[in-house]
């Protein structure tokens, strides 16, 4: 009983301080600009007001640059957990040459620094964009392509679990009952895998949603490409900022985010449900 209580204790006490960042944000989005700039310490406010969130959606564009975001963190969830599925199926389920050394060199491009990358990229992008225009630079393609370079690495490994953990009888099964590869590929693996794609679905989603490092990179002069984080770069400004509209725009960057966990979750728990009836 003593070991349970120190157990939740030490639970509640990881979980107030991982949450207190984001009451806070919070907070500071409901607070008055008046007592953000008088740099108000209390950890309540008695005068909620909704101003900073007015200021933040009366922000010219905003609908587009949400539907943006939206766009390039779908694109990228669908493409990179596709690709990472299917490269996954293909380095456990078959021996071929190389197979050691495919993954090495997967694990390897993990391990890269997203900044040392940056600049090559920066010129990656311009080249390609000379033959494809819309995967160049100012355009939304260029995120969606380097993003899903960028989450395919990891999903790899994270999907190779979940594939290898799939028993080899029940693929012999599949064969005896006149299923092809491809059948049990979609049929038969792809079901028993589903908490592994739920999984890299959210670590993509989550990856593109926050980036602002690449987005201010490739999309240059495209003011109607820009996405919600460059958007929150109008509330930095060099005489005060506005710390009230940067939280609220923070606050409405995360409800995304919270909203597809939610509908995820879901389907990660019949995931788990349909691996343990199989």
């Amino acid at each position: 009983m003593l070991r349970r209580l120190r157990t939740d204790t030490a639970g509640l006490l990881v979980t107030l301080v991982v949450a207190f960042p984001l009451y806070w944000m919070v907070l500071s989005a409901l607070k008055p600009r008046s007592a953000l700039e008088a740099g108000d310490p209390l950890p309540y406010t008695l005068a909620p007001t909704l101003d900073s969130f007015r200021r933040v959606l009366l922000v010219e564009d905003f609908g587009r640059y949400l539907l943006n975001s939206v766009g390039v963190a779908a694109a990228v969830v669908v493409c990179s957990t596709l690709c990472a599925f299917l490269a996954a199926v293909a380095l456990t389920r078959y021996r071929f040459r190389s197979r050691v050394t495919l993954l090495i060199m997967v694990l390897i491009a993990q391990m890269v620094p997203v900044e040392a990358l940056t600049i090559p990229l920066f010129f990656l992008m311009r080249g390609i964009g000379q033959s494809v225009p819309q995967l160049g630079l100012n355009h939304l393609g260029s995120l969606v392509l380097v993003h899903t370079a960028f989450a395919i690495p990891l999903a790899i490994w994270m999907l190779r679990g979940f594939v290898a953990a799939v028993p080899r009888e029940l693929e012999e099964a599949a064969w005896l009952d006149g299923a092809g590869s491809l059948t049990f590929v979609w049929r038969v693996l792809f079901p028993l895998t589903a908490p592994g794609v739920v999984a890299t679905s959210i670590f993509a989603f989550i990856m593109t949603w926050n980036d602002f490092l690449f987005a201010t990179t490739f999309i240059i002069s495209a003011q109607e490409n820009q996405t919600l984080p460059v958007a929150l770069l109008s509330f930095f400004r060099p005489d005060e900022n506005d710390w009230g509209a940067i939280m609220a725009g923070s606050v409405l960057m995360t409800l995304p985010v919270l909203v597809f966990f939610l509908f995820v979750q879901r389907r990660l728990a019949s995931g788990l449900g349909g691996a343990v009836k199989g």
